[in-house]
């Protein structure tokens, strides 16, 4: 780190790979920003990243309004300074086959998704550009690569690694890198939630689920937040465009 302690945004950041993406940057020695549409439990969070002795703050935002991004990023500025690390990690799933799939739960999945992560990158880049260096992890899916009944959740995920590729290209003579991170079966309450969906017992579900992963294991939240935490990293200037493949294995 540099004299100067670095300000960094997690979205989605109540809970699963947020939180404790948020914790393992405030480890690190950021002042973090969490945000979350859960309140009660975003706070939370950031309470008990002060309690560790770490810097945060928490902030209530959908990250799909541009007006609310606007607004939660100039807070950031004005009470943590400048941001120059993003995160974007908010998402949501609302899954089922293509001929069940609604107008509604397409356009949100991708308004949660792919709009927010490109409204938080717009209004954050501000500041990077500005201090000529910058770090944005954007959360991709090994669902980009195509998984049944996630139609909506795929294209968000796949354009989610077109558009880090692109301001790559746009943003890296500012000292601004841009990566994805697309994890494999991580246990979260989402995918808890998945396995309830299903009607399995979520112990055999995870079990189940690793026999097909080379590691012979699932993923667990802190396997993204160590790959995020070398991404933000000042030795990671030189790795821009990425798409990484936390997944227990080889991947497209």
């Amino acid at each position: 780190m540099t004299e100067t302690r670095r300000v960094a945004i997690v979205t989605g950041a109540a809970r699963g790979i947020g939180a404790t993406t948020a914790r393992r940057l405030a480890a690190d020695g950021f002042a973090v920003a969490l945000l979350d549409l859960d309140e009660a439990a975003v706070k939370e969070t950031a309470e008990s990243i002060v309690a560790d002795g770490g810097t945060a703050l928490s902030a209530v935002a959908d990250v799909s309004d541009a007006a609310q991004v606007a607004a939660v990023v100039a807070r950031v500025a004005s009470e943590l300074g400048a941001p120059t690390v993003l995160v974007n990690n908010a998402g949501i799933t609302r899954d089922n086959l293509l001929f069940k799939l609604s107008e509604q739960d397409w356009d949100l999945v991708i308004a949660v998704h792919l709009r927010g992560a490109f409204l938080m990158t717009r209004e954050v880049q501000k500041h990077m550009v500005e201090a000529k260096y910058g770090r944005i992890v954007n959360l991709s899916s090994t669902s980009a690569l195509g998984n049944r009944g996630q139609a909506n959740y795929a294209a968000a995920k796949a354009g989610i690694q077109g558009f880090t590729k692109t301001i790559a290209i746009e943003l890296g003579r500012y000292g601004i890198t841009a990566n994805s991170i697309a994890p494999g079966f991580i246990a979260t309450e989402m995918t808890k939630a998945t396995a309830a969906r299903l009607g399995q017992d979520w112990e055999q579900y995870k079990i189940d689920r690793a026999k097909s992963i080379p590691v012979a294991r699932v993923g667990v939240p802190e396997d993204i937040a160590h790959t995020v935490s070398f991404l933000v990293s000042e030795g990671a200037g030189y790795v821009s465009g990425q798409v990484i493949y936390v997944a227990g294995g080889p991947k497209a």
